[in-house]
């Protein structure tokens, strides 16, 4: 016999060992993918790259980079794969939580906001070039 409960998608599906890890990311994710940003610690490794033993710097403090995707880890902790270009290290692309990163642009705007913004204006254009033919 199926319980009688209903789903409330407010509810946050989580144990307590993930929310603690997660605890400092933002609600909505705090850098859009192509956004030029800071690491604000060392990345040392943590075992999850084979190539080098725990404990390696991977990718120093201060390090430039660009947001190339964004995913999660244990469907709760947000993990931005960051591409730093020509840093000099073994590795260029490393998963970084939001925390360990700094924004560089002051009001960034993604790709997508972008082509809504020139399809909203062409669309007013054309709206209005059809209101004069009228």
């Amino acid at each position: 016999m199926a319980a009688n409960h209903v789903f409330d998608p407010n509810v946050k599906l989580y144990d307590t060992v993930t929310a603690s890890r997660s605890g400092r990311d933002e609600e909505e994710p705090k850098f859009a993918i192509g956004e030029k940003v800071k690491l604000l610690e060392d990345i040392v490794n943590d075992g999850t790259y084979p190539h080098a033993k725990i404990g390696t710097l991977i990718m120093p403090r201060g390090s430039i980079g660009y947001i190339r995707h964004m995913g999660e880890f244990l469907q709760v902790i947000r993990v931005y794969e960051v591409h730093f270009f020509g840093a000099g290290m073994e590795l260029e692309i490393i998963g970084c939580r939001e925390h360990e990163l700094e924004s560089m642009e002051d009001e960034y705007q993604s790709e997508e906001e972008l082509n809504r913004q020139a399809m909203e204006a062409h669309r007013e254009k054309m709206s209005q070039k059809a209101k004069k033919q009228s």
